[in-house]
């Protein structure tokens, strides 16, 4: 027989897609779990999770008994939501959860942010431990941290389809374009999170080469001219990773004026020329 203690009873609260998935994999990693509906009254149980949409977080911790350690599953809540409950903390895993009906994605080494009352962080840190997820204490602006992995899941997204209109500008069938990209695309975010953003920086910025900048920007602003902002911001954001390797102010310089609106062939910068070979003397 095993001495380690029994696991916490834990009540889901919510029976979204995160919710039915923790139902299938809590009781797999030795949890009992209790499940709760609206209109249902609320079970006894040590931890209570809450895991219904923003918007009804705080409703729900109102009309919850005060006793359990309290948790949600929110990334842009604080834990002010969960008044009156002072063992009150948050689990929020950085994943997608399709349901369990799609597919249960696996959670070995997903990160999860954790934070709250240091009762209510302990049974976060612990069952995010048992679901397999690697803890992450994010103490401050939930705001910030939620912008965060939005800009990183769901904007990651839309520049993916950003990219993939312009290669089906340039004729790949648009239903191929986002399959030809996504390689690419996820070998660089693996470079930058093994090398980090700056070293794994690649491509036309890091070589300063302007005049390539600029072709993109004039076949952009021909073909899809509602994308030239969107390259320009990106690539501001990659001048200032440059800053960090140490790229030189000239190159700097060349490559902000090649990302100027209304520029013309006539002032566009030059690629550059090899320089001119001195006259044969004469015979």
């Amino acid at each position: 027989m095993s001495d380690s203690p029994p696991r916490p009873t834990i009540g889901l609260l919510g029976q979204g897609r995160l919710g039915r998935t923790l139902a299938r994999l809590l009781p797999e990693r030795g949890h009992p779990v209790r499940i709760w509906r609206r209109g249902l009254p609320f079970p006894e149980v040590d931890v209570a999770w809450i895991l219904v949409s923003d918007a009804g977080v705080a409703e729900v911790a109102r009309a919850l008994p005060v006793g359990p350690v309290v948790l949600h599953a929110s990334g842009a809540l604080g834990l002010d939501v969960l008044a009156p409950h002072l063992r009150a903390g948050s689990l929020h895993p950085l994943q997608s959860f399709p349901g369990p009906e799609v597919a249960i994605p696996p959670t070995q080494g997903v990160p999860a942010a954790i934070a709250g009352h240091p009762e209510a962080r302990a049974v976060a840190l612990q069952l995010a431990r048992d679901l397999g997820f690697r803890p992450v204490d994010v103490p401050g602006d939930r705001r910030l941290y939620h912008a965060a992995a939005v800009m990183a899941g769901n904007f990651a997204t839309a520049l993916l389809d950003a990219a993939s209109e312009l290669l089906s500008a340039a004729g790949v069938p648009p239903e191929d374009a986002p399959a030809v990209l996504a390689p690419l695309a996820l070998a660089s975010i693996r470079q930058a999170a093994e090398r980090g953003c700056a070293p794994a920086l690649t491509g036309p910025f890091a070589r300063g080469d302007a005049a390539t900048v600029r072709g993109h920007l004039d076949a952009i602003e021909g073909a899809a001219p509602g994308l030239a902002d969107l390259y320009r911001a990106l690539g501001d954001r990659a001048l200032s990773l440059l800053v960090e390797r140490g790229m030189s102010s000239s190159d700097r310089a060349a490559l902000r004026a090649a990302m100027a609106p209304g520029l013309t062939p006539d002032t566009a910068p030059m690629a550059p020329q090899a320089p001119l070979l001195p006259p044969d003397p004469p015979s």
